[in-house]
């Protein structure tokens, strides 16, 4: 008799998925973490100074609230809490506007002004049709969509580079920069088909779930989700790191949250030779240059809407956007790069002592550099908020490297699983109804960001590969 019916190496929110889906199936599940506590992604340290709160990779959260299977557990009654800040996202310019997005489409709409029936008529259909849409959208994309004509209204705008949309569909500033940076967050130059369905997706997320804040920090979201893990016998371990398949204990199925290359080193000569060779061709993507903050006061934004924001996206015009993130792809960092902001703390007290904050951020730089853009990232900040520096009294740097140290899934810097750019939107790590089998391994299965549907806190990549095993073992 095996010893577990599943082992799950990794804790990050996909691992925890699988062993939440197949642990309420009967399984007996034991999940084996390499670090100290629990999470991957999505742990909270104090990187500062005692008492402020850091998230040390996701910190806002659209995709987790709106994740239609962690939406079906009862994490709130293991914890769980999202705070939602008053204005979702803002976009500031350096002439003091910024385009915002609220959690209303109309206010939002309202705020855009002559681009506002535009906006309504590019992101209202996919919010409005969000309970039709979420299943496919959140699955490997070669299964057919259950909405077909709802599908096909989604990707006539989805297959458009951002910046060519932006550009077609709006007339503002405001507007435009508000799409290019949601859409940026594809890791990929705007110049890129498909990088639009990053800008449709994440604006309409907005009027979905919001962009809300766990609080105490991303933290609460893992530890959730292994408390209730606990209440259906499933086990955890930390400081379990796994070099061989071969030291796990017996089980009818292994889940690895983990990147191809670890199923490469811990298992590559006994893959399929067609799947070894998939894997090793497998693309990583951009790296992240992130900083954390401890502030003696909230951020002087220039820009009214960025003080009561939950999320920022530094980076001025479209046309500005679009040039940073071109500069990635050339193998070159910016002077006036794209850069993400959180402002965790100011929904979520608990981050930091009374009157401080806290403050998050990162910007894309290639694969493995080794440029230190902390001084380009506080100038960004400076160049929409002055005075800025004036209220850092801690404050914690973590190039690529250090990410990858920390987190060995952030393979050279890159924190969403592996590229988005051209087959590797579908084909996660391989083009397959089914990309979770590890092909060569009977029962053995990976369920990270590098599978379908890829990065995001929303685990539905555990889910899937759970979901085939079960199907399997039926």
């Amino acid at each position: 008799m095996a010893d577990y019916d599943a082992i799950v190496v990794g804790s990050g929110p996909n691992g925890m998925a699988a062993a939440v889906e197949v642990a309420r199936a009967g399984w007996k599940v034991l999940v084996l973490e390499a670090e100290a506590t629990l999470g991957g992604g999505s742990r909270t340290e104090e990187l500062t100074l005692p008492g402020f709160k850091h998230d040390t990779c996701s910190a806002v959260h659209p995709m987790g609230i709106a994740s239609p299977f962690f939406r079906e557990l009862p994490l709130h009654e293991h914890g769980l809490e999202w705070i939602h800040p008053d204005a979702q996202i803002a976009h500031p310019l350096d002439d003091g506007s910024a385009g915002v997005l609220e959690r209303s489409l109309d206010a939002t709409a309202h705020g855009l002004g002559v681009d506002g029936d535009r906006y309504r008529r590019l992101i209202g259909p996919l919010a409005s049709r969000w309970g039709l849409l979420e299943t496919s959208l959140m699955a490997p994309l070669v299964r057919p969509p259950r909405h077909p004509v709802a599908m096909a209204h989604f990707g006539v705008r989805a297959l458009w580079p951002a910046r060519a949309l932006a550009r077609r569909v709006f007339r503002t500033e405001q507007a435009r920069g508000l799409f290019a940076g949601t859409a940026a967050h594809a890791f990929l130059p705007l110049t890129a088909p498909l990088t639009a369905s990053y800008g449709v997706l994440m604006l309409a997320l907005g009027h979905v779930g919001g962009w809300p804040v766990a609080k105490g920090g991303s933290q609460s979201l893992i530890d959730a989700l292994a408390s209730y893990l606990r209440s259906l016998g499933g086990e955890t371990r930390t400081n379990e790191r796994v070099a061989s398949l071969d030291q796990l204990p017996s089980a009818r199925a292994v889940f690895l949250d983990t990147t191809p290359r670890f199923v490469l080193d811990v298992a590559g000569d006994r893959l399929h030779p067609r799947y070894r060779r998939s894997l090793e061709k497998y693309k990583y993507g951009p790296g992240s240059f992130k900083v954390d903050w401890a502030l003696d006061g909230p951020v002087p934004w220039k820009a009214d809407a960025c003080r009561r924001s939950g999320t920022v996206h530094l980076g001025g015009t479209l046309e500005e956007i679009a040039a940073s993130e071109q500069e990635m792809l050339s193998g070159r960092v910016s002077d006036k790069p794209y850069v993400l902001i959180g402002q965790q703390s100011l929904a979520d007290p608990t981050r930091a002592p009374e009157g401080k904050h806290t403050l998050w951020a990162y910007c894309h730089v290639p694969n493995g550099s080794t440029v230190d853009m902390t001084d380009a990232i506080e100038r960004q900040i400076e160049r929409f908020a002055p005075g800025f520096r004036e209220l850092v009294i801690g404050r914690s740097v973590r190039p690529p490297a250090e990410l990858e140290r920390h987190n060995a899934n952030y393979v050279g810097g890159d924190i969403v699983g592996g590229s988005s750019a051209g087959l590797q939107f579908a084909a996660r790590p391989i083009l397959s109804p089914s990309p979770y089998a590890v092909r060569g391994l009977d029962n053995v299965y990976l369920c990270s960001a590098s599978t379908a549907p890829g990065g995001g806190v929303h685990g539905m990549c555990g889910y899937w590969a759970a979901q085939a095993a079960l199907k399997q073992h039926r």
